[in-house]
């Protein structure tokens, strides 16, 4: 008898078939329909648990897709911010710098509110700071009180006092010449005070703009989502009467067979 050597088949009996290897997912490890790319579970989400127009959106550019595919967070918030931008561009004929900014904070879920004043006064040179100060004085009821006393106190030693010590006698040349290079250069100071409040302004009705635009589209976007969700809750309160009914109707069909 022929002895078979060691790792050899039988006559008759099939040798085994190596098994391809399996490939092993990782636990709690998910691919992402639109990336390919792995990723937790907990950064996924499935595409029937999108509000319908941003699913639409998603559904244009990648029709394939699966109506219980899950996309990652990342791809998420990237359709949610061409969307935004496509809706803002339809509506405004545009997309300015600021609807930009809207739509990506609405991506990234950043708040858009800040303190413009904090930020405006952390710009100002010392010159700046002085002149405000200057023009603020310059407003205000101390300075047309001290102004007006020095005026009556210039005029009336002028007039009471001897003509030895008068300096500016009657019609006061020397105050008007006074009064003429105060008000040259006090109003350049008001000016330049103006001109940064009006750029203090600029940026506080930009962040208003800003935030109240994101308010809006979040508003809408809440909206859309809750009508989603009913809907979805009433498609499921349906079919769950209906599987009540069928199995209500097997029921009785079965006592009266009984």
């Amino acid at each position: 008898m022929t002895e078979l050597g060691e790792g050899a088949a039988a006559p008759g009996v099939e040798a085994p078939v190596a098994e391809a290897p399996v490939a092993v997912k990782k636990p709690g490890k998910m691919v992402c329909a639109i990336s390919g790319k792995e990723r937790p579970r907990r950064d996924l989400v499935s595409l029937d648990a999108v509000r319908p127009s941003l699913a639409e959106r998603i559904r244009r550019d990648r029709p394939d897709l699966a109506p219980d595919a899950f996309i990652s967070l990342a791809e998420l918030a990237r359709f949610r911010t061409l969307y935004v931008e496509e809706l803002l561009l339809a509506e405004h004929g545009e997309l300015t710098e600021l609807d930009r900014q809207v739509a990506e904070s609405i991506a990234t879920h950043e708040t858009l509110a800040e303190n413009t004043d904090e930020e405006f006064e952390e710009q100002w040179t010392l010159a700046e700071r002085l002149s405000d100060h200057l023009a603020s004085f310059g407003g205000s009821w101390t300075f047309i009180i001290l102004f007006g006393a020095v005026l009556v106190v210039w005029m009336g030693f002028n007039i009471v006092a001897l003509e030895a010590v008068v300096f500016d006698p009657y019609p006061f040349i020397l105050l008007n010449l006074v009064l003429s290079t105060l008000a040259a250069i006090q109003a350049p100071i008001i000016m330049m005070s103006q001109k940064r409040q009006e750029a203090k302004d600029r940026l506080r009705s930009q962040n208003d703009y800003q935030v109240n635009l994101k308010a809006e589209l979040e508003i809408r976007h809440l909206h859309e989502k809750v009508d989603h969700l009913l809907s979805r809750q009433w498609q499921r309160l349906a079919e769950i009467q209906q599987m009540q009914l069928e199995l209500m109707h097997d029921l009785s069909r079965g006592s009266r067979r009984s």
